[in-house]
């Protein structure tokens, strides 16, 4: 739209509050706020930035929703954004980056670390350390025996597994400890996460001391690594520190912005203990007060559908007058503290959000190695997986700073031959092409990573050309680890940490690709379909056992007698096929 398209528009909306939507198409780009939908929307026919004046440009129209107060038109903004995810916004999106430490909700809970919490759990964290984490699991499941195991090994069973036998599990899957025990022990393991150090402390102290004395010096060194874990494990996120007054919630916010990276952390306090901590990544703003308006676009948008505490700490004020009106009306106290106990937590949240835990993942180095500009948050990896040709499939996984995304995996049947290189070109024309005509929901990756060689990555940088999607490819074979640019071959260090992020990623492709491979070769009509005896799912035992029909054909009949289903009259019929 041009500015004359804009004021038209702006000319016939009224001066009552609500919001604007930009569109491309049928895709939301922009979503603002306004106490004056006209006076707000004309002034986009002037835009203050180069990166609004884009939108613009790209828009062909711009719908309004009118509200009754200045309060509904900044939470509708809020949800709206959240929901169509626009370009052009600065955009909340939760850090799925850092472990977390569940307890599920079973009637026997397992305890674990998981980045993908169950529905219902009981979620501590997130936490900046695995291996502390890790450690301190350990001293848990010692002391009080929570199981770690699947819902799949702890069914039915008729004796303890080798947990039981480490003393990391009590076995309440075979009753050596009744639920109401196995309970108790629950609850005090969750008091440990909610800050009571001393319930492991204390028992780990105490056995350490036990093991000196009887001269297993071995042991107690064991113990006293452990116990210094958990001692500083509540330490390195910060002290609890009291709530002033009667203000039983606070939630103190620490913004930070770094190029075009920008992170809030959050800590949240109730009756003046420090109990959750969290991090959360968002489209670093424009302008001159970055933070200030780092944290106006955050807070509406992570309360918009949670209970707002009652009171607020922030690094900085927010720049939005509309916004503070909404909180004070809503009984919250929004303070910026510049000394005290309240200013050392907001010091503490500031430390949680210019952390960069994530460069253990090689996110930075593998930029620096690959001569990327920034740091490599986000890759995809791809690869394609078939059978001789037949059932041909293709993945598409995605990392974001280190950590599986898997709402972000896509996955695609491809055309049946037996060729990787036209394969892969296919693949990576359907993502590009989608990317480039604005049809996938994902943000464009920092790097694209094919599962391959030389051929492989060829074919996928002319599928990108084709298309004009620019984002850079490589490859990694697993033959020897050797990472493939389209200029020259690298040769890693085994331990770097950035190869080891695109063995993951790429390992993770591979496992997708052969996943869904398996699903789509049982569902392909075959010649087993005609033989006497083989129903869908005996064809799909002698298929993922065989690999194939050929093979099938070239089994000997004790071996197509080993698979579930098939008599010996059966394994006549197959041989003959």
């Amino acid at each position: 739209m041009d500015a004359s398209a804009v004021r038209a528009r702006a000319a016939n909306l009224p001066r009552d509050p609500g919001v604007y939507l930009f569109y491309e198409a049928d895709d939301v780009r922009y979503v603002g706020k306004a106490v004056d939908l006209r006076d707000r929307v004309r002034s986009y026919a002037d835009p203050r930035s180069d990166r609004i004046r884009r939108m613009v440009d790209r828009a062909d129209r711009i719908d309004v929703a009118v509200t009754d107060t200045e309060t509904q038109a900044l939470l509708l903004e809020a949800n709206l954004i959240k929901r169509h995810q626009p370009r052009y916004n600065v955009r909340l999106k939760d850090d799925k980056s850092y472990p977390l430490v569940q307890f599920t909700d079973h009637p026997i809970p397992r305890i674990e670390v998981t980045r993908d919490p169950e529905e219902g759990a009981t979620v501590f964290g997130p936490f900046t350390e695995k291996g502390r984490v890790e450690t301190v699991l350990k001293a848990i499941r010692e002391v009080y025996g929570l199981r770690g195991c699947s819902d799949h090994k702890y069914r039915d069973r008729d004796r303890p597994c080798l947990d039981y036998e480490m003393g990391l599990c009590s076995a309440p899957c075979t009753d050596e400890i009744d639920a109401a025990s196995y309970a108790d022990d629950v609850r005090a393991a969750r008091r440990f996460f909610e800050g009571e150090t001393g319930v492991l402390a204390d028992p780990l102290r105490r056995e350490m001391a036990a093991a000196a004395e009887e001269q297993s010096f071995e042991r107690a060194a064991n113990l006293r690594d452990r116990l210094e874990a958990v001692e500083s494990f509540h330490g390195a996120g910060g002290e609890a520190v009291a709530s002033p007054g009667d203000e039983r919630t606070v939630d103190v916010l620490g913004a930070a912005v770094e190029g075009d990276r920008a992170t809030v952390a959050r800590l949240h306090s109730e009756r003046g203990q420090l109990v959750d901590r969290s991090r959360h990544r968002l489209d670093a703003p424009e302008g001159e007060d970055r933070i200030g308006a780092l944290l106006a676009a955050f807070i509406p948008q992570y309360y918009a559908d949670r209970d707002l505490p009652d009171a607020v700490l922030c690094s900085e004020r927010p720049a939005d007058e509309e916004l503070l009106a909404w909180l004070d009306a809503e009984g919250v106290s929004l303070r910026v503290p510049g000394a005290g106990r309240e200013a050392k937590l907001v010091d503490l949240a500031l430390k949680n959000a210019r952390s960069r835990p994530g460069q253990d993942d090689g996110g930075a180095r593998l930029a620096e190695a690959l001569g990327l500009d920034g740091r490599v948050e986000r890759i995809e990896g791809f690869d394609v997986s078939h059978t001789g040709g037949r059932a041909a499939v293709g993945s598409d996984v995605c990392f974001v700073d280190g950590s599986a995304e898997k709402s972000a995996y896509r996955r695609k049947k491809l055309t049946d031959r037996n060729d990787d290189y036209a394969n892969v070109r296919e693949l990576l024309c359907w993502r590009a092409e989608r990317a480039v005509a604005g049809e996938d929901d994902r943000p464009d990756p920092d790097l694209l990573l094919i599962d391959g060689g030389e051929g492989q990555l060829a074919a996928a940088c002319d599928a990108l050309a084709e298309a004009g999607w620019t984002v850079p490819a490589v490859a990694l074979a697993k033959a020897d680890e050797r990472v493939i640019t389209p200029d020259d071959v690298r040769d890693w260090d085994d331990d770097a940490p950035h190869l080891h992020l695109l063995q993951r990623v790429r390992d993770e492709a591979h496992r997708f690709a052969v996943q869904y491979h398996g699903t789509v070769r049982d569902e392909v009509s075959t010649a087993l379909d005609e033989v006497p005896g083989v129903g869908p799912e005996t064809r799909r035992r002698l298929l993922r056992r065989f690999g194939s029909v050929e093979n099938v054909r070239a089994a000997s009949a004790a071996d197509l007698r080993s698979v579930t289903g098939v008599g010996e009259k059966t394994a006549e019929a197959l041989r003959r096929l």
